[in-house]
């Protein structure tokens, strides 16, 4: 019984805690499903402790007890936990691709979660391995005492167990049905956060892998690069703004002032007035960046792997025509294989933390420093290259990542939201603006600004909680996938530029190589150069990071979210309703069924370039 009222306490608050504050409809439609689980939880232990009485069976039973109590309780913990931190339900998925790579993890586990949740779960699993033990032996020592009388307690035949293991499949088996179809909240949601996981596990045992059973080729393959009379060898440099969403920067919104050395550069620069990432996620979107393609549509990092992407990325191409190559980071090195990820790019020279010196300078997120520590070796490296020839190099800052410890640096802070969360990221985004500045006036001072092109974007945006999401990996509306993104060529684009059509992070290997005045041989990228109007009928489309989460797609002005069913599919008129608050799936049956079936086709034909990975 105490572990039935934690669950559902656990659930209370989760349901509190919602941005929507459901009606009593919602609540008893989001609470059936644990108080079911929990009434067959409990029968089915009491009737197999009523079957066997005594013996090593008994033994055996009390072990296996207290060992799915503890299994039960944690679960239900980290669900809880983990909702609390993304806004979204922990599933089988996410479990399976996260326990193998603990040491990827364990720094955000020390350093995101709170103690109050490292208590709770101790307590909770304490509870599980004394707790049941402590109670009954109270309760015997209470039925024991001068006065009571245990006659009359009735012996149970074995129709009394058989009827209880009836009555525990029955609920166990409506809590796996109730909140099948909520009507105004994901079906995840709605289950028992352990059934939640046995169920998405079922599922993905039994699921088939579609776009997996044959390889497609890629036409950028083969990829080389022919100089033309116009080439113009100048250096390269992508700056890697980190969680960076448009609307948090002043270019896009110029009522918020987070980044104004950004806004200035932005008047002298080609801006992409609707970019999008191509999957929240850093891995995913620095792949499109760098090698022009859509990565790979599943969480696992196969880009990582030895010929894992099935293109040749602009490093690569470059390398061919005499650049030297550099990726600097100020994130750690070991998370998600990143020195594996960047030399499939083509780099030949790579710098994270671990090789900068970071004394004096403040941790920013739970894997990574000030993006300043990048500056020193940035300069050493470009002042120690014995070569003339252009280079192309890449800066991925790592300020604006959860959990946006940006408020307590040498370069204090500013008061952008009452909402402390939102503050401290919006305070993050004016970091990295400061560690833009610095790193443009180091290559003024290197005489190499006016010789190089260089090219700002966000990864991917962050969800505050607008729609109930915190963080970037599932979060698929425009907070999470519409990004800044400006091309900065000295001499070029002098009194600004507006590209005002449909693009994605594919469009920047095409853009840099007209720039440059090289043509593409022997290969094809998907993406378009931002330098000529973009194709009026052009569709972006977009997945969450985790499977079986979300896929998206724009088409003009309208939005379209599909779920997998977890929760209604959504449509908005993005130039009426930017901020995604009027779905108007209800009034467009046809239209949204014909999306669904494109993106799911769409899905499998990606996910086939890249093979059985």
């Amino acid at each position: 019984m105490p572990l039935a009222v934690y669950e559902l306490a656990l659930k209370t608050y989760d349901i509190a805690s919602r941005p929507d504050k459901p009606g009593l409809a919602l609540i008893l439609d989001l609470m059936w499903s644990d108080i079911f689980f929990a009434l067959g939880y409990a029968l089915l232990w009491v009737g197999l402790f009523a079957a066997v009485r005594g013996g090593p069976l008994r033994w055996a039973v009390v072990l296996f007890f207290h060992g799915a109590a503890m299994l039960v309780a944690a679960v239900s913990t980290m669900a809880h936990q983990y909702l609390q931190q993304t806004g979204t339900t922990l599933e089988y998925g996410i479990i399976a691709l996260w326990f193998p790579r603990f040491e990827e993890i364990q720094p955000i586990l020390a350093q995101t979660v709170p103690l109050s949740a490292w208590v709770l779960l101790g307590a909770v699993v304490f509870y599980a391995i004394l707790g049941p033990w402590l109670v009954t032996r109270a309760v015997e020592g209470w039925r024991r005492r001068p006065g009571r009388s245990l006659a009359g307690v009735p012996r149970i035949s074995f129709l009394g167990p058989l009827g209880l293991f009836l009555l525990a499949l029955g609920f166990g088996s409506l809590s796996m049905t109730i909140g099948s179809n909520p009507a105004e909240a994901s079906t995840s949601l709605a289950r028992d956060p352990f059934v939640n996981v046995v169920l998405t596990g079922f599922k993905e045992a039994t699921a088939k892998k579609d776009g997996q059973d044959a390889a497609v080729e890629n036409l950028s393959a083969d990829a080389s690069l022919v100089p033309t009379p116009w080439t113009e060898k100048r250096n390269v440099v992508l700056i890697h703004l980190e969680s960076t969403r448009a609307r948090s920067v002043t270019p896009y919104n110029e009522r918020l002032p987070t980044t104004p050395f950004l806004d200035d550069l932005a008047k002298e620069s080609l801006l992409a007035e609707r970019a999008y990432t191509t999957v929240p996620h850093t891995s995913k979107a620095v792949t499109s960046v760098n090698c022009g393609v859509l990565p790979h549509l599943v969480p696992q990092n196969t880009e990582a792997e030895p010929g894992g992407i099935p293109a040749r990325c602009l490093p690569d191409l470059l390398r061919g025509q005499g650049y030297d190559t550099v990726f600097f980071q100020s994130p750690t090195e070991d998370f998600e294989d990143r020195r594996e990820l960047v030399n499939n790019f083509g780099y030949e020279e790579f710098y994270s933390q671990e090789s900068m010196d970071t004394d004096g300078f403040e941790q920013t997120s739970y894997f990574g420093y000030e993006d300043d520590i990048m500056l020193e070796s940035s300069e050493e490296w470009i002042e120690g290259r014995s070569t003339d020839e252009p280079f192309m190099a890449e800066y991925l800052t790592g300020t604006g990542h959860h959990d946006y410890r940006c408020l307590s640096t040498r370069y204090g802070q500013e008061d952008f939201s009452e909402n402390d969360w939102t503050n401290r990221y919006l305070n993050c985004m004016r970091l990295q603006d400061i560690f833009v500045e610095k790193l443009i006036e180091q290559y003024k001072e290197l005489g190499l600004y006016e010789d190089t092109i260089f090219v700002f974007y966000g990864d991917h945006g962050e969800g505050l909680g607008e729609h109930g999401r915190y963080q970037h990996n599932d979060t698929a509306w425009e907070e999470g996938i519409r990004i800044p993104l400006l091309i900065h060529a000295p001499g070029r684009f002098e009194d600004g530029e507006r590209n005002a059509g449909l693009s994605n992070l594919t469009d920047i290997l095409p853009t840099v190589l007209e720039l440059l005045g090289y043509e593409v041989r022997n290969g094809e990228y998907p993406g378009y150069s931002l330098l000529h109007p973009l194709p009026e009928d052009r569709i972006l489309r977009f997945s969450c990071f985790h499977e079986n989460q979300c896929l998206a797609s724009i088409k003009g002005h309208e939005k379209y979210i599909y779920h997998y069913d977890n929760q209604p599919n959504e449509l908005f008129d993005l130039s009426e309703d930017p901020l995604e608050e009027n779905n108007l799936a209800g009034e467009r049956g046809k239209e949204v069924d014909e999306r669904r079936e494109d993106l799911l086709a769409w899905y499998s034909e990606i996910n086939a370039t890249y093979g059985d990975r």
